[in-house]
């Protein structure tokens, strides 16, 4: 079977943008690294004829379109929070836009990036995110809208949205996984120096005091994962973080976003799916590999949260000539 040619990508700006979510982007699907220059080409782009201005005056040359279905994926860094005047090119990209999503095709946005679609009314009925900061006016401009707040991303089908700064990486990298399993994900985030995976339901603005004095907390954490293949009570990672029970629940959340059975049901989930990526052993083995009292126990947990089941992630990531082991679901 011969290798498809990669994937196009536009990265949209218009006639100001931010510059780290710009870049996010571009590191994500510009960036020529081994792998990704056969899945991926991208390029910025808009409509506007005049160059983008950027925070401290600085103007960036990109390559003006009139359509956008020379593309596969669109990629939104930002957009302004406020009403813009209506004119010709932004009444082509609106309409380019709506053809774009019509086709199915999908679109990423970062930060204050779901206002465009937002504008056109594409996000009406469906949730959606934007930094926290954007929220009130968010809510206000488009009450159509489903917002949701305190996350670090929302995936809607063929539109998906995240919050500002890293959350627009975690979305990305999030994308990858879904196309390209965790294992290629991993080595992504990697290079970026980012955490493979944090869920989209974790909070964006977490509270992470420094501690007065050394503590065993992290001890902890790297405890329960040289240990996800056995049974871990929440209270056996407070008694290894020298916590009563109360304040490690309280410390975790404060210090993680989320609640420490959560925690580890994702790192459970994360080396389960490494697990089936390898192709070698079978759903009933992975459960116990990762920990999971059985393989249902798997199961109802890995299509909460992906969508699907381990076997079929396992047909759609692991190499071909180990899929011998997959059991039907």
């Amino acid at each position: 079977m011969g290798r498809s040619d990669p994937k196009r990508v536009a990265i949209l700006v218009h006639r100001q943008v931010a510059l780290f979510e710009l870049g996010c982007a571009t590191e994500l699907f510009c960036l020529s690294r081994p792998g990704m220059d056969e899945l991926y080409q991208g390029e910025v782009v808009s409509f506007a004829p005049e160059a983008p201005v950027g925070v401290g005056g600085v103007s960036l040359q990109c390559k003006q379109i009139s359509n956008l279905l020379d593309y596969d994926l669109l990629v939104v860094p930002c957009w302004s929070t406020t009403s813009q005047a209506k004119d010709r090119y932004l009444d082509s990209l609106y309409g380019a836009l709506e053809g774009f999503v019509a086709e199915g095709r999908q679109t990423l946005t970062f930060c204050s990036g779901s206002f465009l679609p937002a504008e056109v009314g594409l996000l009406d009925g469906k949730q959606a995110t934007t930094h926290w900061r954007y929220a009130d006016v968010f809510k206000q401009r488009f009450s159509n809208v489903e917002y949701v707040g305190d996350v670090l991303y929302v995936w809607q089908g063929v539109l998906a949205c995240s919050a500002g700064s890293s959350a627009a990486i975690d979305l990305g990298i999030e994308y990858l996984r879904r196309n390209h399993g965790h294992q290629f994900a991993n080595s992504v985030a990697k290079r970026l120096v980012m955490s493979p995976h944090r869920q989209g339901g974790q909070a964006q603005f977490v509270e992470t005091p420094v501690p007065k004095r050394p503590d065993h907390f992290s001890g902890a954490l790297d405890w329960a994962l040289a240990n996800l293949h056995k049974p871990i009570m929440v209270g056996d990672l407070a008694e290894q973080a020298h916590l009563s029970r109360r304040s490690f629940d309280r410390k975790f959340r404060q210090s993680m976003g989320v609640a420490p059975k959560e925690w580890l049901i994702q790192q459970r989930l994360r080396m389960a799916q490494k697990a089936l990526e390898s192709g070698k052993e079978s759903v009933d083995l992975v459960a116990q590999i990762a920990g999971f009292e059985s393989s249902a126990t798997l199961r109802h947990h890995f299509r909460k949260v992906f969508g699907i089941s381990p076997g079929q992630y396992q047909r759609q990531f692991a190499c071909p000539e180990r899929l011998g082991v997959i059991e039907e679901e």
